[in-house]
This record gives structure tokens, sequence and C-alpha cells, in this order.
């Protein structure tokens, strides 16, 4: 039988033995054993971080498997140029520069082939003007003596490589070279160098040129046949899910405010422009990457890919204007209920032809086909703000009881019912509202421009029922403005 007695900042433990007398049980509270404890301790929260490290990664796989795919091309090249090692032919005709490929395939691999060209051809024109320069440096040097030959070669270094450095700093150039410029230094630096002890310079340059000149076209051909994953066609899948992402936002932001919907869906929604406003430095890259891709799918060689970028940047002032409108949703300062309702129909109307040209506009870029109802969207847009700003003017005033005078007056009334206007705190949040949403509607209508610039520059194809749309438009437009002429007069 087991006993504890509880003595003062101590938990004492006894046992009853045959012979009728109990016995203290003592911790084991020695030095191995809390050593073991630690060590268990730490090995179980080791464990548990690589559990949750291994998890992450399977996620990773599971929503994006380019990125697997693009893992299993660059084993698959390591381990075919491995072979120059492995195989005693290749071994001896390279001579000890094939880890130059093995090098080369590591540092230039990216998982875009436009990503993988510019960085082979910047590392090509690198590596020859660099050993160019550093041979012809490295003959000037070995004929002007023993004793200026390290003067030379150490003024060479410094000069070209303060010149070089310095051109990273020019805009154009580091748009396009700056890989190349990093190589470039590197390399001559290595050739200028090495030089000095080395008598067949020419030869090793030549053998070094050879194994990178191997390495980089294995890159550009496993990239390109591969499983590709274009740049080019990754910014325009980009911009048109920012598209539908700002016309769903648009609709969420709206409807939240004038119904206070808190639904898990549509608050996901909601915070799709923030992917928007955080996707430049994604269009920069995918764009000046896709400029050294060649001609794939429906991409043509000279593709307009700087007009992705204008899209993209009308497509972010959009995006600031969707962000404010959140803001007047989670405002602490509301307007009343009555101002509210009043202006709740012709709000979500223009909300909702503005989203809607929001996602035309993106299905003509992921069908790379002109569409005929933008047009007309846009006019049925500008009416719906007319109507939202006429509405605005009008605003109901709201009633408020005032007591009868204490001196006398009409017995049959008792309170004199009075008309108050709204106040400026009242007003606010809603002209606030209506100002973001007038706002958002310039907004979009540049974004259409920019999209039907983007269209005649690539060329899109025209709509699909050319003769039965040019009409129908026309009548409709018609249509509206003969019914605002009416509601305006």
């Amino acid at each position: 039988m087991v006993m504890g007695n509880e003595v003062p900042n101590k938990l004492e433990w006894r046992i009853n033995v045959p012979d009728g007398t109990s016995e203290t049980l003592q911790p084991e509270s020695g030095l191995v054993y809390r050593i073991w404890m630690g060590l268990r301790g730490l090995l179980g929260e080791f464990i548990l971080k690589i559990w949750k490290f291994l998890e992450k990664a399977r996620n990773i796989a599971v929503a994006e498997p380019k990125k697997v795919i693009h893992c299993l091309k660059v084993g698959v090249a390591l381990s075919i140029v491995s072979l120059f090692y492995y195989m005693r032919p290749l071994y001896e005709g390279v001579g000890g520069n094939a880890m130059w490929a093995i090098m080369t395939v590591v540092v230039v691999f990216e998982n875009t082939p436009g990503a993988t060209l510019y960085k082979c051809i910047n590392r090509a024109i690198g590596t020859f003007l660099a050993g160019s320069l550093g041979v012809g440096v490295h003959w000037v040097a070995s004929h002007s003596g023993h004793q200026l030959e390290p003067i030379i070669l150490g003024i060479s270094v410094f000069v070209l490589a303060s010149a070089a450095t310095f051109s990273r700093f020019v805009p154009s150039v580091k748009a396009r070279f700056d890989y190349g410029v990093v190589i470039f230094i590197l390399t001559f630096s290595l050739v200028s160098v090495s030089g000095y002890r080395v008598d067949d310079l020419i030869d090793i340059a030549h053998q070094r040129l050879s194994t990178i000149a191997i390495g980089a076209s294995l890159c550009i051909l496993i990239s390109m046949l591969f499983y590709p994953i274009w740049a080019g066609e990754e910014l325009h899948n980009l911009i048109h899910r920012n598209l539908e992402k700002l016309a769903d936002a648009l609709d969420g932001c709206v409807a939240g405010y004038f119904t206070d919907s808190s639904a898990g869906d549509s608050c996901k929604k909601m915070e799709g422009y923030k992917s928007v406003l955080n996707s430049k430095a994604a269009e920069d890259s995918m764009a000046g990457f896709a400029r050294w891709e060649p001609a794939h799918g429906r991409f043509n060689f000279r593709h307009p890919w700087k007009q992705y970028l204008k899209v993209g940047a009308s497509l972010r002032s959009c995006a600031y204007c969707i962000e404010t409108l959140n803001g007047c949703i989670n405002s602490e300062i509301q307007a009343p209920e009555h101002l509210k309702r009043h202006l709740s129909d012709v709000c979500i109307t223009l909300s909702s032809h503005a989203s809607r040209i929001l996602k035309e506009l993106a299905i003509a870029v992921k069908t790379m086909r002109k569409s005929s109802k933008i047009d007309f969207s846009i006019g049925e847009m500008q009416y719906a703000v007319q109507e939202l700003q006429n509405a605005l003017e009008s605003l109901p005033s709201h009633p408020f009881a005032m007591p009868s005078s204490t001196s006398g007056g009409d017995a049959k009334t008792e309170s004199i019912r009075k008309t108050a206007t709204p106040s400026v705190m009242e007003i606010l949040p809603l002209a606030t509202l209506v100002s973001m949403l007038t706002e958002t509607a310039a907004r979009i209508e540049e974004i259409a421009e920019e999209v039907n610039e983007l269209a005649r520059l690539a060329d899109f194809k025209p709509p699909a029922s050319k003769k039965a749309n040019q009409s129908q438009p026309s009548n409709k437009v018609d249509e509206t403005n003969e019914e605002g002429t009416k509601g305006l007069g």
C-alpha cells in the first residue's frame, strides 16, 4: 500500500513492508537522471520540429507541383554533367575543369527558361569578355618584364573591377546584365591572378569555356524541353488572376458595408486585394525574364511584356481604393442606418457594374480575345456613378420630437414634429464611401484602357460574335442615355 504524506514544501511517499514498518521512497535525483531527462526533452523537441518541417514541405509540394518538377530537373542536369567525372573518356577530354560544368549548372539553372537563359547568356558574355581581357592583360604583363608584371596585373584588376562594379549602379545595366557583370569581375580576377603562376593559360581558359558552355547548354535544353515553366505565361496568368481578385474584393467590400456579412469565404475574397498590392516585385521579375524567352504557345517573340507592367500598375492603383473601402467597413464611425439604406441600392449597383467590367477584362486577358461588352459596361458604370452622386445630394432628413411649450399653446398638438438635417459626422462616412467608389470607377476605366492597349499590341482575337454585338451595345447605350435624361429631368 502506497501512502502520501504532505510536508511543508515537500511531498513524501512511504511504502509498507511485511514486518509492519514503513520506508520512505527516495526520488531519483542524481545527475545522470537529470541529464537523461534533459536530453530526452531536447530530442523530442528536435523530432517535433523535423516533423513540422516535413509537413510544411509536403503542403508546398501538393500546392505547387511545379516546384517539385524544377527540383527533379536540377537533379537530372547535375546527374548528367557528373558523367564527366565518372567516365574516363569524358574526363580526359575536359581535364580537371569538369567541376566548372557542375558549378555552371548549380548557379544558372532557374525554375523558368527565361531566367535560365538570362543567366546562361550573361555568364557566357561575362566569361568570354573577362577571359579575353585577362589573356590580353596577361600577355602584355608577361612581355613587360618580371618586375612590372605583378604591377600591371594589379592595376588592371583594380581599374576593371572598379569600373565593372560602378556599372552595376546604372539602371539599364543592372536590369539586364547585373549577373553578367558579377561573372566578369569574378572571371577576370581569377584569370589575372592565376595567370601569374600558370604558363599554359590559354589552354586552361579554353577548357573552362568549353565546360561552362556544356553546362549552360544542358540547362537550357532541360529547362525548355521537359515541363517548361514559362515566365511569360506565369505573368499572363498572374494579371488575369489579379483582375478576378479585385472584382471579388470590390463586391465583398460594398456588400459587407451594407449587409454586415462576415462569412468566411466572403472575407477571404475581400482580402484578395492585398495580394495585388504585393505583386509588383513578382511582375517585374517575370517581365524581365519573359523578354529572354523564345516564342512559345500563344506568345510571340516580341510580345508586349512591358504593357503587362502598366496593367499591373493600374491594378495596384485600384487596389489602394479598395483598401480604403475596406477601411470604411472597419471604421469606428458609422453612418446612421437610414442613410445607409438610402445609398444601399445605388452603391451596390455601381459596385456590381464595376466588378463586372473587371471580370470581363479578366476573361479577355485569359482567353486573349477582345470583349464586345466593355464599352457598354463602362457606359453603365458611368451612369451608376451619376446616380450615386445624385443620391448623395438628396440625403433624407430624419425627424425628432420637440416637447410642447409650458406657456400654453394648441391643446391638440402636445409635441411638434420637426426635421433635422444630418450632421457632418453622419455624412462623413458615406461621403468617403461615395468618393472612393467614384475614384474606383475612374481607376477601373484606366485599367480598361491599359487592357485595350494590351489587346492591340498583342493582337488579341476579335470578339466571338462580332456582327451581333456591334448593334446591340449602341441601342442599349441610347436607351440608357434616354433613361438618364428622363431621370435627370
